[in-house]
């Protein structure tokens, strides 16, 4: 590949063969540092993640980082918030890794974060949540979460399709709508200037009898659920997960989330019918022959080893993740409500400052690990703030790469640092007995826990 503004390192590619990450000995991996404290937490992550390697593989393995850019540093430097080169590479060597970006405001890309997940069609936004001892957290039992969520990339409110209130592209959206489905348009409240005008006779404070109304339209695709279902039961089967959990708002959303249900079912009642068992198929073994031959039937599939398949409507789950953590494994969702999870999950095992993850498509192969957290720019150049988001994310990559051994050394120095109580402030002003200590410093406490 020609790049204009950047040039590659030394090394290798990595490769996708059959589905099957072939990851060489010393592969390129492209990288963004990120804005704000990007470049202190990047610091920190990257000795630690070289560290890893080395202790691992003793120097018969290395990463050769190819730096390139997005977001503000971009702006600045080529006046392009997303150049092509950064695509490229990221097309190119199918694995990196980037720090936190600052998104434009006003016009341009809507989300740095959104255009690259969607140019390389990264449809599994994937985000692990585990406890590690010592961590402060608002719940009282945070070693009960353990859960992996599947969150879909490009579908939902992701495809960003909204016509602003007021705007030609609304009206004449709202007048299409009306002339080939009246019966629809008429559940919008105020979609006539004389629905409007009736309300406001009333209390004309509240604003103006003109039309302005919000558009926004949720796609949801049968292939586009199917594939994110597939890639979270397979996760399941080769992590031996005893659970798969469909979480969506399918009470309301009968046509989009349900259905996201519904092809959910059928899929892991078909294509993976000799490792899973379905509440669906509960539901018509009831059916036919009543529920204790059910419970039986679902007793016997469990105890053979296959993984239950099931399914919850968000907002109850977003209340059982607090009061029973342990009844859920692996989840599989929809964009918005995995966005809400997720962050939520992540509050009750330390925060997102800690939470990593990737965004994968298992087809092609690319994936982009990440920092889930923002910028933070007051702590630019601090170096103070918890490099432990991109410290994970580079856990998960190194495992995606079939690196298990340095995967775990990152996890075991990371959880050892953490009980050490030397730890950045975040976590020193809740943790009795806590010390704090500089972002870089966390960095160097991980890796002599490696040992």
């Amino acid at each position: 590949m020609a790049y204009q503004s950047v040039q590659p390192p030394s090394g290798e590619k990595i490769q996708i063969r059959n589905g099957n990450i072939q990851c060489p000995d010393n592969p390129i991996i492209p990288f963004i540092r990120g804005d704000g404290t990007g470049p202190d937490i990047w610091a920190a992550s990257v000795r630690v993640f070289d560290a890893a390697v080395e202790k691992a593989y003793q120097s018969s393995r290395k990463i050769s980082w190819f730096e390139v850019f997005a977001g503000e540093t971009a702006k600045n430097r080529f006046d392009d918030w997303l150049p092509e080169d950064t695509v490229t590479a990221f097309r190119e060597y199918l694995v990196g890794i980037k720090g936190p970006l600052t998104t434009p405001i006003g016009g341009g890309i809507r989300s740095l974060n959104v255009a690259l997940r969607q140019l390389l069609d990264l449809y599994v936004c994937l985000r692990p949540v585990q406890y590690f001892t010592g961590v402060p957290s608002p719940v009282k039992n945070p070693e009960k979460v353990r859960m992996v969520i599947f969150r879909e990339n490009t579908e939902d409110i992701y495809a960003g399709i909204e016509f602003r209130a007021g705007t030609p592209e609304a009206q004449r959206f709202l007048k299409f709508f009306e002339q080939e489905f009246p019966k629809e348009f008429s559940k919008i409240r105020f979609g006539t200037e004389k629905a409007a005008s009736e309300f406001l006779a009333g209390d004309q404070a509240l604003g103006t009898s003109s039309v302005e109304v919000g558009i926004g339209i949720k796609p949801v695709s049968h292939i586009g659920s199917n594939r994110l279902v597939a890639a979270a039961i397979r996760y399941a089967i080769a992590n031996k997960r005893k659970s798969v959990t469909f979480v969506h708002k399918g009470n309301i959303m009968k046509f989009t989330e349900g259905s996201f249900r519904d092809w959910g079912y059928n899929l892991a009642d078909t294509l993976f019918a000799n490792e899973t068992y379905s509440w669906a198929i509960w539901e018509r073994t009831k059916k036919e022959k009543g529920e204790k031959a059910a419970n039986d039937e679902m007793k016997s599939a469990l105890a053979e080893g296959k993984i239950l398949v099931k399914d919850a409507i968000a907002d109850i789950t977003l209340q059982q993740v607090l009061t029973r953590p342990e009844e859920f494994d692996v989840i599989a969702t929809l964009n918005l409500n995995g966005d809400y999870l997720s962050d939520a999950l992540a509050a009750q095992v330390g925060g997102i400052g800690i939470a990593p993850g990737g965004n994968i498509n298992y087809h092609t192969g690319h994936a982009i690990f990440e920092a889930t957290h923002g910028t933070a720019p007051k702590y630019a150049n601090l170096d103070r703030v918890n490099p432990g988001s991109v410290v994970l994310s580079g856990e998960m990559m190194l495992r995606h790469l079939g690196w298990t051994e340095a995967a775990d050394l990152v996890l075991k120095g990371l959880n050892d640092a953490i009980a050490s109580k030397r730890v950045t402030y975040d976590f020193a002003r809740l943790m009795e007995g806590g010390i704090e200590i500089k972002c870089s410093e966390f960095g160097d406490n991980i890796i002599a826990h490696m040992e």
